[in-house]
């Protein structure tokens, strides 16, 4: 996958979580906006996979154990979904993990309590792109 259509689709994602934040505005559970993206992204066409198993390795040995990615879209880009009341480090500091551990390059985390969402927006690279 080129830039351009990593572009394309974190443009999309962009602008299918500005729309579910229009719709319910800040202050909900992240399964709420969870579910709605995920038919958001949907309805504009995009491949979205929910709550995706990243198997924990250790040495290169599987530990049975699993991480889950809130969202995958189009098996490329990783949505990590927050409702917080401030986005901290070691929140894109696990996105940035969960890009490295799933071999993936771009990642967007994005924090619905916000009254703005473009505020609560913060693109992620794994890599170069």
């Amino acid at each position: 996958m080129d830039r351009e259509q990593y572009n394309i689709i974190t443009g999309i994602v962009i602008g299918a979580s500005i729309e579910v934040h229009r719709e319910l505005g800040p202050g909900l559970l992240e399964s709420v906006y969870e579910a709605c993206l995920t038919e958001e992204l949907a309805s504009r066409g995009l491949k979205v996979k929910n709550q995706v198993f990243l198997p924990i390795l250790y040495k290169e040995k599987a530990l049975g154990k699993n991480f889950k990615i809130d969202l995958l879209i189009e098996d490329e880009v990783i949505v990590e979904l927050k409702s917080v009341e401030k986005l901290l480090d070691v929140h894109e500091i696990q996105l940035v993990t969960y890009l490295r551990l799933a071999n993936k390059k771009l990642g967007l985390l994005i924090n619905f309590n916000v009254p703005v969402l473009t505020k609560g927006v913060r693109r992620r690279i794994n890599g170069i792109l």
